[in-house]
């Protein structure tokens, strides 16, 4: 008798039995984290993991001990340690000889604001750790506070008119450490997410890989509309999808229409816009400034 497939994985891979996330977790619907994770899975099906999970809503999936939703080993760490300690994992994997491959998997908070000075100083040594970062953009977890990924006008607990600056550009940050690869990932583009996910996990060194992650309670959207979402802010140019290799060489994988339509379909299918407080000329003149400054590193065609 075929066995079922579980969560998209095929129980044919022998090597993974289960799914890295199993049923039956508390995770939201609609999560973007939760469909991060199943690409995830799909990448290290024949991959052995460790992974690093500081606070964010990432570790709440994991439920009471002595009882885990992950089906591979997860160490728990503060908000400003995830990189520190993923680093000590490979170390010792390293001195092992095992296999071993060791992601962090963070949110936006940890790897931003909290956790940036550790995560600088691993990608500064070239510690072989694959950082991921969820960003839904807001802490999630602890009631949809601002953090430096909340984009320009948007409504959290905090910004209670709406945030005045812009988003912090993470990606530009990482790829100035001249790392192996760095790289945004689309769940809207899934064969280009999974792409890159298996890409990172057979390099060596420092990656970095930084997913738009839905968050339907934060961003007062429909569970539905995530993944369409992601494809409007595609679209609109507002979330670039490229890859950076060793901190030079930029390569655009999805272009973008950079139309009005595609921005007003993001903005106003999201309950924490609001009309009176987006100012949709800086928003566009920030998009414009973003494509000029990629257009300039892009590596020409072959």
């Amino acid at each position: 008798m075929e066995e079922p497939l579980l969560h998209g994985i095929a129980q044919t891979d022998r090597d993974r039995a289960e799914a890295l996330l199993r049923p039956g977790n508390t995770n939201c619907g609609g999560c973007g984290m939760s469909v991060g994770l199943q690409m995830l899975s799909r990448a290290a099906a024949n991959v052995p993991i460790q992974m690093v999970i500081p606070a964010c809503c990432a570790i709440v999936t994991a439920g009471p001990f002595p009882y885990s939703a992950y089906g591979a080993p997860v160490v728990a760490t503060t908000f400003a340690s995830a990189a520190a300690v993923a680093t000590g994992l490979a170390q010792v994997a390293a001195m092992n000889g095992e296999p071993t491959r060791v992601i962090c998997w963070a949110g936006d908070g940890g790897t931003y604001d909290i956790g940036l000075a550790t995560v600088s100083a691993t990608a500064e040594r070239g510690e072989d750790v694959l950082y991921i970062c969820y960003d839904n953009e807001i802490y999630g977890n602890t009631g949809g506070q601002r953090s430096g990924a909340t984009p320009l006008g948007a409504v959290t607990t905090t910004t209670p008119l709406g945030k005045v600056v812009h988003k912090k550009d993470i990606l530009g940050i990482m790829a100035a450490h001249r790392v192996p690869y760095a790289a945004t990932l689309s769940l809207g583009h899934p064969d280009d997410a999974l792409r890159k996910l298996k890409h990172a996990l057979t390099l060596k060194g420092f990656r970095f890989l930084h997913i738009l992650a839905p968050c339907p309670t934060g961003w007062k959207s429909e569970p539905a509309d995530g993944i369409d979402l992601v494809r409007s802010a595609v679209r609109a140019g507002l979330y670039p999808v490229y890859e950076v290799f060793d901190g030079d060489r930029v390569v655009v994988n999805v272009e973008p229409e950079q139309s009005d339509e595609a921005l007003a379909d993001w903005l106003t299918r999201q309950g924490r816009f609001k009309e009176d407080r987006v100012d949709m000329v800086a928003i566009r003149e920030q998009i414009d400034r973003t494509w000029r400054s990629l257009r300039r590193l892009e590596a020409p065609s072959a």
